[in-house]
Formats: structure tokens, sequence, C-alpha cells
């Protein structure tokens, strides 16, 4: 009886009340209300709010009872509501939320899973060039063991510049990306492929690094889909023409609006400050922006790629010329020559993550877990690191 009560008091909660845009304001005004609505059972009353793989918890040491808010789920556990979870519902489903006006954010929030992120955004924005005014739609959802992303593709900011000479317009593109919320190291590390996204940020916007331009293929600009064709354009190199915007995105064919390295948006670009998560990669592990603080010192991350020294092979189907980034076979990476490995991430506090750099590779340069499958592009062999979790409940 008393875990039916919890249950249906708890729903009249999040009914009766005000949404919050943030899921951690969410969680403490539900544990607030609930604490004083059963002081016999959840006391004592206030107690610390946990982070405990992706949820907001409290623990009421009295009754050995938790409260626990994972994204946009409401759970209860503790030996007087029975041996199992009671799982209390969606917010969403319980609730009409408010909306968060996401335009022009600068993010703040450092927490590794994405389950933290879970909430309703919209942005306004315009097309520059065109004069046209866009709305942003990022819908993050918890369901299972990962997070759900269900995006319009619209960015957060104004696009397409002056500078930008973009081949299509931008278009509303729906899509879903799903990340693991406890993302698993891989036993080998997986390497970037046309076939599949790379990452998805907080923007609702893709990261997709690989221009599908090759020397000697076409016109330069497309139909290189070989991943091991040699001499791949980069298009972040200024030596190249892919008519990138001032946030390093330009469009594809059908006008989906994507990065190609560090977005000029979502986190403090003065150095000045710690960088916040600012997106989730394939295999679920976070980006963070570029600066760390290190002993109280902020500063800038650093790859660990350098430019190969010497000249290129100038035999036929080679470019020959110096290696001067218009490639990105332009590049090597030598172990420890910065601060982030062969993927651009490292292990810091305990959490793996990869890093925005303001050199090649950018963002990142391989996967060192799991990929999950909704990064896919089309039917494709699977790159041989391949997540395809279940749901459990």
């Amino acid at each position: 009886m008393l875990r039916k009560v919890i249950a249906v008091t708890l729903a009249f909660f999040l009914i009766s009340q005000q949404s919050f845009a943030d899921t951690r304001s969410n969680a403490i005004a539900l544990f607030d209300w609930a604490e004083a609505q059963h002081p016999e059972l959840l006391t004592p009353a206030g107690a610390q709010v946990q982070e405990i793989q992706g949820f907001y918890a409290r623990y009421y040491s009295d009754n050995d009872v938790y409260l626990g808010v994972q994204g946009d789920n409401v759970w209860a556990l503790g030996p007087s509501l029975g041996s199992d979870t009671v799982y209390v519902g969606k917010i969403g489903s319980l609730v009409t939320l408010l909306d968060t006006d996401i335009s022009d954010a600068i993010l703040t929030n450092s927490r590794a899973s994405c389950a933290y992120y879970a909430d309703k955004l919209f942005s306004a924005v315009q097309d520059v060039k065109r004069g046209i005014l866009f709305s942003g739609s990022l819908d993050i959802s918890v369901d299972g063991p990962e997070c759900v992303f269900i995006t319009n593709s619209i960015p957060n900011h104004n696009f397409n510049d002056s500078t930008a000479f973009f081949a299509t317009n931008v278009a509303a593109v729906s899509a879903e990306f799903r990340t693991a919320i406890s993302p698993v190291f891989a036993d080998s590390s997986t390497s970037l492929t046309l076939s599949y996204d790379n990452a998805v940020m907080l923007n609702g916007v893709k990261i997709d690094l690989l221009a599908a331009g090759c020397f000697g293929v076409g016109n330069g600009s497309i139909g290189c889909n070989d991943i091991n064709q040699p001499w791949r354009y980069d298009p972040m190199s200024p030596l190249t023409r892919f008519g990138t915007d001032i946030h390093n995105a330009h469009t594809q064919p059908d006008g989906t609006y994507h990065y190609h390295g560090n977005p000029q948006a979502l986190f403090d670009q003065s150095g000045t400050v710690a960088s916040p998560v600012i997106g989730f990669a394939a295999d679920g592990f976070p980006i963070f922006g570029s600066y760390i603080d290190d002993s109280n010192l902020v500063r800038e991350v650093t790859s660990s790629y350098q430019l190969r020294s010497g000249a290129r092979p100038s035999a036929a189907n080679n470019p020959g010329g110096s290696y001067d980034g218009t490639f990105v076979d332009d590049y090597e990476y030598i172990t420890g020559l910065g601060d982030l490995d062969e993927c651009n991430g490292m292990m810091r506090g305990g959490v793996y993550g990869y890093y925005v750099v303001n050199s090649y590779p950018w963002v990142l340069a391989c996967f060192k877990g799991l990929v999950n499958e909704s990064f896919s592009k089309r039917s494709a062999d699977p790159p041989p690191n391949l997540d395809r979790p279940k749901a459990t409940h």
C-alpha cells in the first residue's frame, strides 16, 4: 500500500507543479515536496543530492530509502517499498514541460553522463545570408540504458554568415541519435568511417568530420567513398575550400547543418574558465570544450598529432608538395606529444572524454568505445566495434 501511495502522490506532484528547465532543479523540487508529504518515510530531510550513474538521488538513512531522477524518469527504492525499484514514470508523460530556450547559450555543465542533460530545448536563429528565421528543436530523454537525442538539426546560433559558401541551403532535417548512459571501452579503437556520424552536440547539431573528397577522385569535392583512399582533404584546413561558416560548419546535400571542428559556440572561448561537456560521441563518451583546469591554471589542451616533415610523394596519383595540412594524411600521431591520445581524448578525474582542439584532429580521430548503430548514415558494413544495446527496465 505504501508503495502505491508513493507512486500516486509523486505523480500528483508532477502534474500539479511547474516544470523546471534543469534536471537537477526538477529533482530537488521533487525531493523537497516528497519529504514534506512523507516525513515518516523520507528522513532526514534535505540530504545532499548525490550523482550516481546518471541519477540525481537523495538517500534517507532512517528508512534506507532512495528517491532518484534519471533524465526524465522518476524512481524510488527501499525495503519499505518492496523488493523492486519503483518506477514512477516519465516526467514528460505526467506534466507539460516548459521548453528551454538555448539560443546562443553558453554551456556550463561538466557532468559526464548524458542522462544529466535530459530536457526539451529550442532556439530561434537566423540564416544570415538568406535572412530567414529558423527554429531549432532538441529533445533529450532517457530510454533504458540510453539517452535519446531527437533533433531537427538546426543549431542554437545564427549560421551561414558572409564567410560561408554552402553548396545547399540549410534545412530542418529530423534525426534521432542514441548514446550509452554508461559507455564502455572497446577492446580496440575504431577508425572513423564515412558511413557513420561522429557525435551529436548539446544543441542538436551533429559532427561529421571526414570529407567525401580526395585528391584525384572526381573534382576533389565528392565521390571519395573508399575510406582507404589516400589523400583525403581536411575540411578544416584553410588551404581547402569547403565553404564552412564561422562555426566551422556547412551543409550536406539534404541541407543538414553539421560541424567539422570547434563550433565557436556552446562553450566559453576566452580560455579563462574550464570547458563543460558540449556533446556526446557515437560511443557515448562525452565531448568537452578546449580548456581544462590544470592545478588551478586554466589552459588549452593539446593534440598529439603533428604535421609530417618533408614532402609528399609526387608519383602518379599523389599530390606532391609539402605536408601542409591540406590532407588528413599530412598528419601523424606521436605518443605523448600532447595531452590527448590517438583518438583525441584522455582520462581525467576518472572520466574519459574527447576534447575540442584548434588543430588536427579537431574533435576526435577514432572511437575508444562501442559505436551506437543510430549514428549509421545508411545500410553499410558496421565498424568492428558496434554497440547494439537492448533497453532494459
